[in-house]
């Protein structure tokens, strides 16, 4: 039986809102103590701290700060959407009501998921750090200039890049910006980087699959600089001659699962279908 949870919520979203109020009225009546936090308001450590299980009440977004913000505790996260499509939410609002018993009696298990690290060890930025969930990407400054990246793979240069960015994908992002540029969908618990990039010119424009031990340094060679995006919400601008390491980190993000893993091809292939029918449908 749970003692405590922290339910996190969107911004300004009213339906966030009300379902983070619905949940927490819900874990008040079962005797379990509950915070609600905006996901990008102050979340008090001590909330963090003491709490047994993250339920997001939001989309994939409010997912990927509760995976960032529960560094470096191994915190569960459960993910409720909003009735749109989500890859990293498991239950929609209707499911996570008929399941309430189950979760606050504490009847999943624990999937735990590859997190990628980032340290700017070269630079104006050197010295600051970061953990995703999905990706973490270096991309140009300004729209219609291609960004210059020269890629090393364990200290062994592998091409010098003209493209838009580059995507350093985990396994759980390797469904989100890293397909859309190309890259492979590996299954969430693989512990293998990707390294795709985006609109190569002249250099390998396929992705690499990296060993779980290989680390990836990304040397900016534009004289503009180039953005670093964490999992698409935090930004940091570099400047030209800036150098990022990257690695498996050490940190986990841990999923609270309802249904066994095996799931997980047919979950994505229902998303890809719905939203290849809704694409046209609108005519894009």
């Amino acid at each position: 039986m749970l003692k405590r949870v922290l339910v996190l919520r969107p911004e300004g979203v009213e339906p966030a809102l009300v379902l983070a109020g619905r949940i927490a009225d819900a874990c008040d009546q079962a005797g379990v103590e509950v915070r609600v936090a905006g996901a990008w308001g102050h979340v008090p450590a001590e909330a963090l701290a003491g709490a047994e299980l993250i339920i997001c009440a939001g989309g994939d977004g409010t997912v990927l700060r509760a995976a960032r913000l529960a560094v470096p505790r191994p915190l569960p996260i459960l993910g409720v959407n909003m009735g749109r499509l989500g890859f990293l939410t498991s239950l929609n609002r209707d499911a996570f009501f008929d399941q309430f018993d189950r979760i606050i009696a504490g009847d999943w298990e624990v999937e735990e998921r590859l997190m990628v690290a980032a340290t700017v060890t070269e630079g104006e930025a050197a010295g600051r750090s970061f953990n995703g969930l999905n990706d973490i990407v270096l991309s140009r400054r300004s729209p219609g200039r291609p960004v210059y990246v020269e890629l090393a793979v364990d200290d062994e240069r592998v091409a010098l890049y003209r493209c838009d960015g580059m995507i350093v994908a985990t396994p759980t992002g390797s469904t989100g910006y890293s397909l859309s540029a190309g890259g492979p969908i590996l299954a969430p618990v693989e512990r293998h980087l990707v390294v795709t990039p985006v609109s190569a010119h002249l250099a390998i424009g396929r992705s690499l699959v990296l060993e779980p031990s290989s680390t990836v340094t990304l040397s900016v060679r534009s004289d503009e600089g180039a953005i670093l995006t964490v999992d698409g919400q935090e930004d940091l601008r570099l400047a030209g001659g800036s150098r990022v390491s990257l690695t498996a980190s050490e940190h986990a993000a841990c999923f609270a699962l309802l249904d066994p893993p095996s799931s997980f091809f047919g979950h994505l292939a229902e998303r890809l279908e719905v939203q290849l029918s809704s694409a046209m449908n609108n005519g894009d």
